[in-house]
């Protein structure tokens, strides 16, 4: 609320000014700005607020100075705490204590009778004094004093050490340089603050290439070497890409535990090949011949002279043989199959214990079925004869599953079912014999009697008919 001001009038008595009542009302208006009501903030030009013991600025982020007037002081009296920072711009005399819990920053000059940290002496001066004569345990000493000081003395000591051998000795530090020095296999380098020492060229070490001469390696173990010329371990001569023996002696590979010898690439075999284990071939495999004892794998392509595997013989064009009239067996295993994808001629006595395939066609014993369509029996000239057929008296050809041809006759296998016998385009039925000229019971009668004996049913073209047949005597 703002000051209210009386109106007194004019003149005094005039009439013109506020009635008494408003005039004190303001009065009190004023007083309760200043005072504010009972247990409220006082306010001064609504600047301030007074509440309590709290002087607070009523505006947003505003300053609260304490000017006096002249040459006047601001005194606080008592122990004063500040909070937050303090910042002074001109001199500032504190005779009393003063804790500062924060930052203390000070832009000017800071004449202090004495300071101590937490603990320890009460520094009560910052001395200047190159040879220290003082030794005064209450003040500090100036950068340039402690350089002096140690320069002093430094100048005046030496470096004692030792070597291996050559007994104790020194360096003076203000007129002497310590040299170090290689030995044999032992180079020194200098860069900076650095010594360096480093193994020379005469000595191998872990990395880089060197030549050994004349030494003799214990038990060593050697990873990525590489070596040329010839070199002899024991009986092995290893001499570029050629390993070979001395004294006739035989070159075995044998893998630890159950490894196997791989030749990744392609290899070549020039002498005798002989293998008394398992061989494991997935490439092309070329040779002159091949003798093997034990289980032999090649899936990638043999060519080879004579190939012997036990008693088994099979030369360069291919011809399978056995030793002493032995026989061949070829047995897949389990639901395998043995596949002759080629032409295939057997000239003397094969013996097939199972199902042969041929094409679509299957003989399994003595059954010869079609896989997938008919069966076509067709001989270049003659007859297709077949002894054992016709021993029994009778041949069976079951065709459709449902007729069965015999020497004499064409019955169906199922039960009341029907024989179909049908031509091609406009074929017919040709019945090529006449087997009688005659009818009538004498044999010689010009006319059917005139009751036939039956009837035959007959379908032409899917309709039925029925055919009279006659008794022959």
């Amino acid at each position: 609320m703002a000051r209210q001001t009386i109106n007194i009038g004019t003149n005094a008595n005039d009439g013109t000014g506020d009635p008494l009542r408003t005039a004190f009302d303001k009065i009190n208006d004023n007083f309760l700005e200043l005072y504010g009501a009972d247990g409220d903030a006082n306010t001064l030009q609504a600047n301030l607020d007074i509440n309590g013991f709290n002087i607070v600025s009523t505006r947003s982020n505003e300053d609260i100075r304490i000017i006096p007037n002249g040459t006047g002081t601001v005194e606080l009296e008592k122990s004063t705490n500040i909070t937050g920072a303090l910042a002074v711009s001109t001199t500032a005399a504190i005779t009393g204590n003063a804790t500062v819990g924060g930052t203390l920053g000070v832009t000017g000059l800071s004449t202090l009778a004495s300071f101590k940290g937490a603990t320890g002496t009460t520094v009560t001066a910052i001395l200047d004094e190159d040879t220290m004569t003082s030794d005064s345990a209450t003040a500090l000493a100036t950068q340039q004093s402690i350089k002096a000081y140690v320069d002093s003395q430094v100048t005046a000591q030496d470096l004692d050490f030792q070597a291996d051998s050559g007994g104790a000795l020194s360096i003076d530090l203000d007129s002497e340089t310590l040299t170090f020095t290689g030995g044999t296999g032992i180079d020194t380098s200098g860069s900076g603050n650095a010594v360096t020492f480093a193994i020379d060229s005469s000595v191998a070490t872990l990395t880089g290439s060197q030549t050994l001469s004349g030494k003799t390696l214990t038990t060593p173990t050697i990873n990525g070497a590489t070596m040329t010329g010839s070199v002899t371990i024991d009986n092995l001569i290893f001499n570029d890409t050629d390993i070979s023996t001395s004294s006739n002696a035989n070159l075995v590979l044998n893998p630890g535990g159950t490894g196997t010898v791989e030749l990744q690439a392609n290899t070549n075999v020039t002498g005798t090949f002989g293998v008394s284990g398992n061989t494991t071939v997935s490439g092309t495999l070329n040779t002159a011949d091949i003798t093997t004892t034990g289980n032999q794998t090649i899936s990638g392509s043999l060519t080879t002279g004579t190939l012997n595997i036990g008693d088994l013989n099979i030369d360069a064009q291919g011809k399978i043989t056995t030793d002493t009239n032995g026989d061949v067996d070829i047995v897949p295993s389990g639901t395998g199959a043995i596949n002759l994808t080629g032409t295939t001629n057997i000239t003397g006595l094969a013996t097939i214990n199972g199902q042969l395939d041929v094409d679509n066609i299957s003989i399994n014993g003595n059954t010869i079925s079609s896989v997938s369509g008919g069966i076509t029996l067709t001989a270049a000239s003659g007859t297709i004869q077949s002894t054992s057929i016709f021993e029994a008296g009778e041949m069976h050809a079951t065709l459709a599953e449902i007729v069965t041809l015999r020497t004499d006759k064409i019955q169906s296998d199922t039960s009341n079912g029907d024989i179909q016998i049908d031509t091609q385009g406009t074929g017919v039925v040709d019945f090529r014999t006449a087997t009688q000229a005659t009818v009538g019971s004498a044999g010689g009668a010009s006319a059917l009697p005139a009751t036939p004996t039956g009837y035959l049913e007959v379908k032409i073209a899917g309709t039925a008919y029925v055919i009279p047949y006659y008794a022959k005597s």
